[in-house]
């Protein structure tokens, strides 16, 4: 049996063990905007904020998904609001990404 919350999780004991028992149902969350655009690195998508109870106020309606294919073991994704620049703490380790779409990848996006 199916149960849901006023926020919009659902619970739904399976007894498939692949089948997560948590969820949210496909109208809640973002949809694609258009369609994804590709880049050197992957692809963007903008994604616009379907009309459903927040989780925790303040939602973007329309945010920007950038997806980076780095290497065949490693797929990097950012959310961002496309209007409003934000502060990114700065890594000495962790530099961006400059190289083209690995190929041979070990998942699926």
């Amino acid at each position: 049996q199916r149960t849901c919350t006023l926020r919009g999780c659902c619970w739904s004991p399976e007894s498939d063990t692949n089948v997560p028992w948590c969820f949210f149902p496909s109208n809640h969350g973002y949809k694609v905007d258009g369609s994804t655009r590709s880049t050197q690195a992957g692809f963007e998508a903008t994604l616009t904020r379907l009309p459903s109870p927040s989780l925790f106020g303040n939602d973007i309606d329309t945010v920007l998904l950038t997806g980076e294919y780095q290497t065949p073991n490693r797929f990097r994704f950012k959310i961002t609001d496309p209007k409003a620049h934000r502060f990114e703490v700065p890594h000495e380790q962790v530099r961006p990404f400059t190289g083209s779409a690995a190929s041979n990848l070990n998942y699926k996006v």
